[in-house]
């Protein structure tokens, strides 16, 4: 099925790729959901392909493009094969167009250019005693004052304008892509222009069991939750959106969506002065940021002793780094309101840090200390975050391609969906214990080998494939302690999203390989005027707790030094 998906620059050598698009969508889904369509609806995907070539052509580019109405003299596509208006005809006799929809003001002034509204509506502006080269703006409310009967303000615009046509299966076409996408957020558009031809993608076991819509109406569900989300970017009061979020449900990909939903929602209330809705939607959210920001509303509303509970009662599970900084920042101030005392805060261990002066030289600073720090004896890999995530996403490839419920909705998946959720780790816990024991037992260095033979070049979150060469995999291999690997493995679960990035740009091997000896060394290389970010900080912080060797180098230039 690959073969049919062709990126945008396949334009030329195949101009009408983005209907072979649409037809691998539309496929993949009447084969895959077809239970959760209803007998109309499988009755259009079924007409769709008995469409003339042509029109289905013209009824994929108008679904491709934003909102549903089109003037019929800006559809020219010469890569058709025939006359727009044939193709239009088909599209019209077939029930996919509306030839006459009811146009709103909004969509008549969205549509046509200032120049053919002064045409259009001269004699009408003129009846009402208005000039006809008003501005835009005050045409409009001229005209809104003026006619509130949109079907006659219609018939004046429709006799000296270009027909307009609606698509009549909007709807149904959003339905078709959010079962394949398992989101709205990515447009067709989106689908057509990336480069799919260009990479390699694992292959999942697509079972029924597998689906995140196991029934019709968890997709009304996901539809409600984002005309709901929709509302909210709009600016619609909270309080109006809140009575139209669907309740809970038992699908947890769907629980997740809510989550963010409700975040949202506590966030906009929160800036419309609703203060008990916002507190009353972040309580409801899963979502990793509403506890804190729960705390802290509930502090500004000085509602100390409700916050000190929850915080310490949240204090006592495992939090992300950056979930503990900003909790022990809130109790830190909230046992001065309560009248307890201050727990003790977590000391770090010093960061170990060197200082580098060389001749200035082209390249960046990180290649330019790992040549000057690298020998034959002890070489030194530029790796940045792409070592660890790469063994990490090697050991564990098989559990991040696991067919569960919303990670995967199509052949055609960099990473399953729910990377970077909550319930990512605990809904595959025992495929990643299984994954550790690995670590354990010492098996992981062949597992982790031959998955590298085996899936070679196929698309993977963690693993950048230029950077995995077969002597730094070997070296890797050899000098880390699997324990090591595992406490970094741990860590990157505990927040894939904050956790995959924040490394040190090199790594260096130590021929040494006694057990009392490092046998390599993680090193972040900074700049002149260069600093630390806090994500590559919580990392040092993290090495240094643990025993793994790990420096910043500071990087100066001789001639700059020789000028202060």
């Amino acid at each position: 099925m690959t073969k049919h998906l062709r990126p945008a620059s396949a334009d030329l050598e195949n101009p009408l790729y983005y209907l072979q698009n649409m037809e691998t969508v539309v496929a993949w889904v009447a084969s895959h959901h077809s239970d959760l369509l209803l007998e109309p609806e499988r009755g259009c995907l079924r007409d769709f392909f008995e469409l003339p070539r042509a029109a289905r052509a013209l009824l994929t580019r108008m679904v491709m493009r934003t909102g549903d109405l089109f003037r019929t003299d800006k559809l020219n596509y010469p890569e058709l094969g025939c006359p727009e208006a044939e193709a239009l005809d088909e599209l019209i006799a077939g029930g996919w167009l509306d030839a006459d929809p009811l146009l709103a003001l909004d969509d008549i002034f969205r549509l046509f250019t200032l120049a053919e509204l002064r045409t259009a509506f001269a004699p009408i502006l003129e009846q009402a005693g208005f000039a006809k080269n008003l501005s835009k703006a005050r045409m409009k409310e001229v005209l809104q004052e003026t006619y509130s009967d949109a079907r006659r303000l219609e018939e004046w615009f429709d006799d000296a304008v270009s027909p307009v046509v609606q698509v009549s299966y909007m709807a149904l076409f959003d339905r078709i892509r959010l079962m394949f996408f398992g989101n709205l957020r990515q447009s067709w558009s989106d689908f057509v222009l990336v480069e799919l031809g260009h990479h390699r993608y694992e292959q999942v076991e697509f079972t029924p069991e597998a689906r995140a819509f196991s029934q019709r109406s968890e997709v009304d569900t996901y539809l409600a939750m984002h005309h709901c989300r929709e509302s909210l970017d709009a600016g619609a009061p909270a309080v109006e959106v809140w009575a139209d979020i669907p309740a809970a449900t038992n699908n947890p990909w769907l629980t997740s969506r809510r989550d963010r939903l409700l975040l949202e929602l506590g966030r906009q209330a929160e800036r419309q002065s609703d203060r008990e809705l916002a507190l009353q939607a972040l309580a409801g959210s899963g979502h990793r940021e509403a506890g804190l920001k729960r705390l802290r509303l509930l502090e500004r509303m000085k509602r100390f002793e409700e916050a000190w509970a929850i915080a310490v009662q949240w204090g006592n599970g495992e939090l992300s780094d950056a979930e503990a900084q900003g909790l022990a920042r809130i109790i830190k101030r909230l046992a001065k309101k309560v009248g307890e005392p201050v727990p003790s805060a977590l000391v770090n261990p010093e960061i170990r840090e060197f200082t580098l002066t060389l001749p200035q030289t082209a390249g960046s600073v990180e290649i330019v200390v790992r040549d000057h720090l690298s020998t034959p004896e002890a070489p030194v890999f530029y790796v940045e975050n792409t070592l660890i995530n790469g063994l990490f996403g090697l050991l564990c490839w098989h559990t991040i391609f696991k067919a569960i419920p919303g990670a995967f909705f199509h052949p055609f998946h960099t990473g399953p969906s729910d990377l970077v959720r909550e319930d990512f780790v605990s809904r595959r816990q025992a495929s990643f214990d299984e994954c550790f024991a690995a670590l354990k037992n010492g098996s992981y260095r062949q597992k982790i080998l031959d998955t590298y033979a085996a899936k070679q070049g196929i698309t993977n979150p963690f693993v950048a494939w230029p950077a995995l060469d077969e002597e730094l995999l070997n070296l890797a291999l050899e000098r880390i302690p699997a324990a090591d690997l595992q406490l970094m493995f741990e860590r990157i679960l505990l927040n894939i999203r904050e956790h995959r990035s924040g490394f040190p740009d090199l790594i260096k091997f130590s021929t040494q390989i006694d057990e009392d000896k490092t046998r390599y060394e993680m090193i972040e290389v900074k700049g002149p005027g260069d600093r630390l970010q806090d994500h590559q900080i919580r990392w040092l912080h993290f090495f240094a707790r643990k025993g793994i060797a790990a420096s910043v180098c500071y990087l100066r230039w001789q001639d700059s030094e020789a000028t202060t």
